[in-house]
């Protein structure tokens, strides 16, 4: 009786601007613990054999779905935890949940298994993780069974911001430690009058987007409800190809996929139906703190607050203040007199709004993607499968950055056709190699690569190395760029 989660990682995390960038979204940040809310995601199923030995659940590695742009910080996230994963499989493109799953349930079932798949959102956060584990071995002997399940999580307010699962008789199993309901079905985001009613009648939950099922009963049912979406996955991952610990979809396949969620692809379907050929629809209430952190509100609202229901996040001031949230990343921000703002800095941006206006930062991204901005997509601080690195100046024809290139690791074997670069040495060794020339460098020693020349830096000692880099030339875009070797089989639009 195994398990085998699925975590699905390919959110962008907008409204969460400017800490969640396109290149680095609020799965990969530490928002709500000092672990990220992927590690989270994952770490919160720790002992779930333990503490429900009557399931008899064997726990899988988990498969990762995500953006092929961000496999190098999952590989990253799990290094750090040191975790291993069954699969993680990159997506080209984002087609939503329902392909999503349909890729991890083919993975899951190579080699003829079968097991029972989590599906959990890679963004959330749930406080009472004893009362997720319970409802987690619940589902997963109704699935085992051949149910569909998902969790409802119980309402506190008439949210308008969430889906609702209308639940409907009780289903009593045997040893049930929680409760079950046969699921009747989804409803949209409602109005506030809406949203009063579903709170009043008991009869509604959130959409928590978490579902149990077999890996075998979600491939039957997706098959028969959108074969458009079942055919082009299965294109894709049967064209796919394993590179290094990825799994790499056929791009040309997976264009041609329709994008749908699990809900509506599958769910809705089902929902209600008692026909021998469906599989039974079941929602267990989940109240176990849980909140999809989609908004600054909202991680106002899940975060230690002082007396005066204020939150600080690093080198924060406030003085007669309430209710704000104030989170500081590169220099100190105080408050005085104010009430319920969001005050959010970093070293390139800054984000001042009302609490109450927290869902109308889209409208900051959505211009800063139409102008083709940089916030958009990257901090200051780009992160690379070697490390990372940040501009601290630049002007027409030069640019200055800070890397650091993580012990044991090196940046492709490259030539760039436009620009020159200068290398000081501030922290560690670095092994250069310039042309026919590979010597070493250390604390306080430089060297010049010419335009044209054929370069590469390497870290080969036990602490990271970190240079100051100076370019100076007439293009000094990231995409100016020729690899001949590179570990991590990137392309030029990925940058150095």
């Amino acid at each position: 009786m195994l398990l085998q989660p699925v975590v699905l990682s390919g959110g962008s995390g907008t409204r969460l601007w400017p800490l969640s960038r396109e290149a680095y979204p609020k799965q990969f940040l530490p928002l709500t613990s000092e672990h990220t809310m992927l590690q989270e995601t994952v770490r919160r199923l720790d002992g779930l054999g333990q503490e429900h030995p009557r399931h008899a659940i064997g726990l899988l590695d988990p498969v990762v779905v995500c953006n092929e742009a961000h496999r190098f910080l999952v590989a990253e996230q799990f290094r750090l935890m040191g975790r291993q994963t069954a699969a993680v499989i990159l997506e080209p493109k984002g087609r939503n949940t329902a392909p999503a799953l349909t890729l991890a349930a083919l993975a899951a079932t190579r080699g003829g298994a079968d097991p029972v798949l989590l599906v959990m959102p890679a963004d959330h956060t749930i406080r009472n993780e004893p009362a997720f584990r319970a409802a987690v071995a619940d589902g997963f002997s109704l699935a085992h069974d051949g149910a569909v399940v998902t969790f409802g999580i119980v309402p506190s307010a008439p949210e308008v911001g969430y889906g609702y699962i209308r639940q409907g008789e009780p289903y009593p199993f045997a040893g049930a430690e929680g409760r079950a309901y046969h699921l009747r079905g989804f409803v949209e985001k409602p109005d506030v009058e809406t949203a009063q009613g579903y709170l009043a009648s008991g009869e509604y939950l959130w959409n928590s987007g978490i579902f149990i099922l077999k890996a075998s009963v979600w491939l039957t049912l997706i098959k028969r409800f959108r074969s458009d979406i079942a055919q082009a996955s299965t294109d894709a991952y049967v064209q796919g190809h394993e590179t290094g610990q990825f799994f790499l979809l056929d791009a040309g396949a997976f264009a041609a996929c329709p994008s749908d969620s699990i809900d509506y692809a599958v769910i809705e379907h089902i929902a209600g139906e008692a026909a021998d050929d469906v599989p039974r629809s079941i929602v267990i209430p989940l109240d176990a703190g849980w909140s999809d952190v989609g908004a600054w509100s909202a991680l106002w609202a899940v975060r230690e607050q002082d007396a005066a229901g204020n939150v600080l996040d690093g080198d924060a001031f406030v003085h007669d203040s309430s209710n704000n949230l104030l989170i500081a990343r590169h220099r100190m921000v105080a408050a005085v007199g104010v009430n319920d703002l969001i005050v959010v800095e970093t070293p390139d941006a800054v984000l001042v709004a009302r609490k109450d206006r927290a869902q109308d930062v889209k409208v900051v991204t959505q211009f800063l993607e139409r102008e083709h901005r940089a916030e958009f997509r990257h901090h200051q601080r780009v992160h690379r499968p070697w490390g990372s690195f940040e501009s601290i100046g630049h002007g027409s024809r030069y640019q200055v950055k800070r890397l650091s290139v993580k012990p044991g690791e090196s940046l492709s074997l490259q030539m760039h056709h436009h620009r020159a670069e200068h290398w000081v040495v501030v922290t560690g060794t670095a092994r250069v190699t310039c042309d026919d020339k590979t010597f070493l460098l250390t604390e306080n020693q430089s060297t010049y690569i010419p335009v044209g020349s054929c370069h590469r830096l390497e870290n080969p000692g036990a602490i990271a190395l970190e240079i100051i880099e100076v370019q100076s030339g007439s293009y000094l875009g990231e995409d100016d760029i020729v690899r001949f070797e590179d570990a991590y089989n990137r392309g030029a639009k990925e940058g150095c």
